[in-house]
């Protein structure tokens, strides 16, 4: 595998944490407030740079497991085979629940011409939100089991400093433990994100400068 297909591997790793963490920061204020149709009509131009952002992010990680495909199959194909599913499926599952903020956006238009029935299209905006931070977390959970599997990939070939392996095998497991637990309905909050938040910028930022190892890479 050429070091430009890591790099970019690396890069697209990069934009998928920025395009969401942008993404979400203009999109969530404005689902998470208790008026959510007349905020979404307040702030339409965020809501729907928010959506673009958070689409590529979903593209993007598609995009990953295409590019480390063909050098993790050389080390245990059935494992990444499996991580290549599962970004796909959270890719799915990402791209649906985008689905939910763009009705809402339509649905902020009728609920703007009538005051009759304000209630009830509070009701379904509120059910909505529920739904697209609920498919947030499925999807979080898929990504958390198929990384589980990459991370041992990388640890028993190799391919980096095993030491960030394990970093990412306990970050995808604390989001996997978090991600479970909300949607149980227990919110813990962020604290269980930091080891695969670092994880998720060290690893890219190796692919770009080091690359595998490529002794590993070639056997």
């Amino acid at each position: 595998m050429s070091k430009w297909n890591l790099r970019v591997a690396g890069s697209l790793f990069l934009l998928s944490t920025v395009a969401y963490l942008l993404g979400s920061g203009l999109l969530n204020p404005v689902l998470q407030q208790p008026e959510q149709l007349a905020a979404l009509n307040l702030d339409r131009t965020n809501v729907i740079l928010g959506l673009f952002l958070e689409l590529i992010n979903a593209i993007a990680v598609v995009g990953i497991a295409m590019l480390l495909y063909p050098v993790l199959k050389k080390q245990n194909e059935a494992f990444t085979l499996g991580y290549f599913a599962s970004r796909v499926i959270e890719s799915a599952i990402l791209i649906l629940s985008l689905i939910v903020p763009i009705l809402l956006l339509a649905l902020s238009g009728d609920y703007r011409e009538t005051e009759s029935g304000g209630g009830y299209f509070q009701v379904l905006a509120k059910v909505a939100v529920e739904s697209h931070f609920m498919l947030f977390e499925l999807a979080m959970v898929v990504l958390s089991l198929g990384s589980l599997l990459f991370c041992y990939v990388l640890y028993q070939s190799r391919l980096v400093p095993r030491l960030l392996s394990m970093i990412g095998f306990i970050g995808y497991a604390g989001l996997l433990t978090s991600s479970c637990l909300a949607i149980a309905g227990l919110d813990l909050g962020t604290i269980l994100y930091v080891p695969g938040a670092i994880f998720e910028i060290v690893l890219p930022l190796w692919l770009i400068v080091k690359g595998f190892n490529q002794r590993t890479a070639n056997s």
